[in-house]
């Protein structure tokens, strides 16, 4: 057994924050085959029972190794209708890596790049399996196609379930095609093409819908004959400080900012969304989302820094993102804080002032507690600020839709055991729910109400069980 995990090929720092081009390149066939060749095939193993959709890892690692592509595609999509997506985002040292028994003694098994490995091969290759269970004519509503919608509406359609998608914006993926930018999650390549795949597996697709104006919850139950509604309209309204002077401007959410860049190309010359184009960028969080915002600043010229008011210990992005943001020169002020941001006379932003912190005792969320440090207080110079502090779900669908309890956050009430609402035959699941989290979580509360609505119809006789 190889100790060290194969090495994944990436663009050189330099040459990278003069493009949006993906960074890691991925394995090809002989590193994946060779890296596919220190999974120890365990018994028991303790990566599935990290992955929070159950991929049967150790099976379809064993059928690439062993050549067999076409099996390692239908393992994998046995569990997740977004295999391409999550090879490229979900935290696997978190999670199925984290787990894995070759990492007591090495480096895990670099399992996040060969589940990309398949999946970018199945696309390049043309296979799609798009079995399925013949109709049983029931119709399903699913509101957003974030990793949460597309899930439940690709289980369910496999399931034989007539599933439409209801889409706000004018293009689906929701997170996936606003937040997360092209370095890291191309969207013709890869979003594009997964979504065509549950489209090919009969789902249908509405975009410019927004639920809660153009229609609501009640109508498609009453009016359209939808026996079940599952609601992924995740969580696109964001969190600000409440500071001096966070109303001036250049100062924006990171959604905003990502969403002009990301969803309408603003990085691109041929399109004319307008974006700021700060030589001076602060950050403020640390993130995934802050690191995406800074990476993107970065690409579009300017210098940028992140103000975080905790340790690097406790940055909860993923430890590849921090690297590749630090290579790619961000700044990061840790144990820092914001505590005003400075105006200049026609209402720009000019400097913000910050004060150093200092970790105490852990607080409600484990972390220790970040504490400010008397007689600290500088001034960073910037032209512009991003908030990243996190996003909450858009209270419209809840407030239009009665029956349905939130939470003080906002977030839907629901049965965590299959995503059911306090409103019969309506569910919910991502970060409609938990607030923002990972995509692959999202997947997993699409996964678990798919099955709560499934289980709903075959109690209702509507359906035979599968």
């Amino acid at each position: 057994m190889k100790l060290d995990r194969v090495p994944v090929r990436e663009q050189e720092p330099a040459k990278r924050i003069l493009n949006f081009q993906e960074v890691s390149y991925g394995y090809n066939q002989e590193e994946a085959v060779e890296e596919a060749s220190r999974c120890l095939q365990c018994k028991n193993p303790k990566c599935v029972g990290g992955c929070p959709v159950a991929i049967d890892i150790p099976k379809f690692i064993r059928e690439l190794r062993d050549g067999d592509m076409k099996a390692a595609r239908d393992t994998l999509g046995k569990s997740s209708n977004l295999p391409a997506v999550c090879g490229r985002v979900c935290p696997q040292e978190e999670q199925c890596e984290g787990k894995c028994i070759v990492g007591i003694r090495g480096t895990a098994v670099n399992i996040g790049k060969l589940e990309r490995y398949v999946a970018d091969w199945a696309m390049a290759e043309g296979y799609r399996n798009t079995e399925k269970a013949p109709s049983n004519h029931i119709k399903v509503a699913v509101i957003g196609s974030g990793p949460a919608g597309l899930t439940c509406a690709g289980d369910l359609a496999k399931l034989g379930y007539e599933v439409t998608i209801f889409e706000a914006l004018h293009e689906p993926g929701g997170v996936l095609v606003y937040g997360i930018p092209e370095f890291r999650l191309p969207k013709e390549k890869v979003v594009r093409e997964e979504i065509k795949l549950l489209l090919d597996l009969g789902v249908t697709l509405e975009t410019n819908v927004i639920v809660g104006r153009t229609v609501s919850v009640e109508n498609l139950m009453k009016d359209e004959d939808f026996k079940a509604v599952f609601i992924g309209s995740g969580a696109g309204l964001p969190m600000f400080m409440g500071i001096k002077g966070e109303n001036a401007n250049g100062v924006m959410s990171a959604n905003e900012y990502l969403t002009r860049a990301n969803l309408m190309k603003a990085f691109r010359s041929d399109y004319d969304t307008p974006i700021s184009h700060g030589k001076k960028v602060v950050v403020v969080g640390a993130g995934n989302v802050a690191m995406d915002a800074a990476r993107t600043a970065v690409r579009l010229g300017a210098e940028a820094r992140l103000v975080y008011r905790r340790s690097e210990k406790e940055i909860p992005a993923r430890a590849e993102e921090v690297h590749h943001a630090v290579e790619e020169g961000v700044i990061l002020n840790l144990l820092t804080n914001p505590k005003e941001i400075l105006v200049d006379e026609k209402g720009f932003v000019k400097g913000m002032v910050c004060v150093k912190m200092t970790l105490g005792e852990p607080d409600a969320s484990g972390r220790r507690k970040p504490l400010e440090m008397e007689g600290t207080e500088h001034v960073i110079d910037c032209d512009s600020v991003i908030m990243s502090l996190g996003t909450s779900p858009n209270p419209l669908i809840a407030s239009t839709t009665p029956g349905i309890e939130t939470n003080r956050r906002g977030c839907i009430l629901i049965n965590e055991e299959n995503g059911e609402t306090t409103s019969t035959g309506i569910f919910a699941g991502g970060d409609a729910v938990t607030g923002s989290a990972t995509v692959i979580l999202a997947m997993s509360a699409g996964k678990k109400a798919a099955q709560g609505i499934h289980a709903e119809m075959v109690k209702k006789g509507l359906v035979p069980e599968v």
